[in-house]
């Protein structure tokens, strides 16, 4: 117990240490980093709810923005339904947190598209056009699928959004915020874990059509390509690197992969583009 106690009391001030040299990031800066959490977050809570309820974000969450396409209910068994019920709330949550925090800072949801940009994305990751057309409102597992898509994201952008944050008193909220991405994305693998051999409709199995999702998000966006297995077999339920850290992403690598490479930054499922400053500029802040 003595050792353990060492142990925290030691990294507590590593961490205290390392704060304190950290350059405090401007204010316009941190206002830029949570508003490019909020267009995130906007994607999944839309996404999320439309998904459990058939219904997009209620207007005191939206700031205002257009309706997105695409929005609706998902044939969902009774497990994952309540799984997309606890997801669609703690993204909602997410979303009010922020615009709180944000205030008349807070930028309005973007034109977001939730439907037929899944089936591009799915035929992206194939290399070919699929018969019948992706949709993650289908049934179950491809609502998972769908999860799969957004979840991984989340995690490596809250992961690089810490050293734009650096001593910002939002840093602790983001790093909560991080974790709870991180629980939703093992629910979201392990899920999909347990249907790894099922074959899907393009006579490909569950776990080949996670692998080309994910082989897609790193060739669009940089970052982790790991499915529900490595090369050798073993299970990657945990996608981390050789130190078994998180990845991270910078804003820029997010937002090829939320508009599915484009090179305007507009398409995919932001087809307008993000509400959202940062984004090429941002890889030198960060050292992308």
């Amino acid at each position: 117990m003595m050792k353990a106690g060492l142990l925290l009391c030691v990294a507590a001030a590593l961490f205290t240490a390392t704060a304190a040299q950290a350059p405090a990031p401007s204010a316009s800066l941190v206002v830029e980093v949570i508003n490019f959490a909020l267009n995130l977050e906007y994607l999944e809570a839309t996404f999320y709810s439309c998904a459990a309820y058939g219904q997009p974000l209620p207007a005191d969450l939206t700031g205002g923005g257009p309706a997105s396409t695409g929005c609706q209910k998902a044939n969902l068994d009774a497990k994952t339904q309540a799984i997309a019920e606890e997801l669609a709330s703690n993204e909602m949550d997410h979303v009010a947190l922020l615009r709180s925090v944000l205030g008349s800072q807070a930028v309005p949801i973007p034109l977001l598209n939730i439907g037929s940009a899944f089936g591009e994305a799915a035929d992206l990751a194939a290399g070919m056009t699929l018969t019948p057309t992706f949709s993650p409102y289908l049934n179950s597992l491809f609502f998972l699928h769908g999860a799969f898509i957004f979840e991984d994201v989340g995690v490596t952008a809250y992961a690089g959004a810490v050293p734009l944050l650096a001593t910002s008193s939002y840093l602790g909220d983001a790093a909560r915020i991080l974790a709870v991405e991180g629980y939703q994305s093992g629910i979201v693998r392990d899920e999909l874990y347990q249907s790894i051999d099922v074959v899907t409709p393009y006579n490909i199995t569950v776990g080949d059509l996670v692998e080309a999702i994910a082989a897609l998000r790193a060739k669009v966006g940089t970052g982790d390509a790991q499915g529900l297995e490595s090369t050798s077999g073993a299970l990657t339920l945990v996608p981390v690197d050789s130190m078994g850290l998180v990845y991270t992403r910078t804003p820029q690598e997010v937002i090829n992969i939320v508009t599915l490479g484009a090179s305007n930054g507009r398409g995919g499922f932001y087809p307008n583009g993000l509400n959202s400053a940062l984004g090429a500029a941002s890889q030198t802040a960060t050292g992308g």
